[in-house]
């Protein structure tokens, strides 16, 4: 149980910091860790280890991007008129991805996350601009847009900005103002998709066993221990460093995350 709580704040100082500079909400770095982790110390079996991971993180996400959004809305980056569209959307798919995300089988999960991400990775890599050029499309089809973000971040457990952000910015969202939505965007995907994977999880896991549905609480307390603290200082580095340098950042640590997945 300590070792799990130890390695899990350790894990929270880098998604708090990443969910604060990228809007990520830390899911890129807690899913891959914890599948790695609960099986080798006995929490899990290899076959369950993803969904539980995933609803761990999205649960620790509900916390860290709390406090990203607090840094960013200081800071003006948060344009609640378009984020209000984007949290509407992603939360409705989030939630009921949920619900379902445990029929899938794990290693099925493990490579659509892969492939995903490494997909935004070029993206991000391959942008010479701080902004795109495409028209930002009416609120109807953007919360349509975020719906199926949602959906995927929800199954995948990530707080939604490794998605929401490279396609805000494609919408002509200026960089700082896509973080920022994206932050916002993560607490519906994390509060709904949270919720769906309780309900889906009531069953299968025991709160003496530690765990709330598929949530596994040592976990997710040694997570927003440190994640909470970090994320501000990451919201404060947005500010400073370039855009185009955040995006480099952005596609590199995205690019890391799935050939891990995948070839893990």
């Amino acid at each position: 149980m300590l070792t799990i709580l130890l390695i899990s704040a350790l894990i929270g100082c880098l998604a708090g910091f990443l969910a604060g500079l990228l809007g990520i909400g830390g899911g890129l770095v807690i899913v891959p860790v914890l599948v790695v982790l609960l099986p080798a110390l006995g929490v899990v079996s290899a076959d369950d280890v993803m969904v539980v991971a995933v609803a761990t993180s999205l649960a620790s996400i509900i916390i860290t991007s709390g406090s990203s959004i607090r840094a960013h809305h200081k800071r003006s980056n948060v344009s609640w008129s378009l984020a209000g569209s984007v949290m509407l959307g992603a939360g409705i798919g989030a939630g009921i991805i949920g619900l379902v995300a445990h029929h899938i089988n794990g290693t099925t999960l493990r490579i659509i996350f892969g492939v995903a991400v490494f997909l935004l990775a070029l993206r991000m890599l391959g942008s010479r601009s701080v902004i795109g050029r495409a028209p930002l499309p009416a609120k109807p089809v953007l919360a349509a847009i975020a719906a199926v973000l949602g959906a995927i971040s929800g199954l995948l457990g990530i707080g939604g900005g490794a998605l929401v952000v490279p396609v805000l910015n494609y919408f002509s969202v200026d960089m700082r103002r896509a973080i920022g939505c994206a932050a916002a965007s993560g607490i519906a995907i994390a509060v709904l998709g949270t919720l769906g994977y309780v309900i889906a999880g009531w069953q299968h896991y025991q709160l003496t066993d530690g765990f709330i549905g598929y949530i596994y609480l040592p976990a997710l307390t040694g997570i927003v221990s440190t994640s909470v603290f970090t994320a501000t200082f990451g919201a404060a580095m947005t500010q400073r460093w370039p855009v185009l340098m955040i995006k480099r950042i952005f596609g590199v640590f995205l690019m890391l995350v799935a050939l891990r997945m995948v070839f893990s």
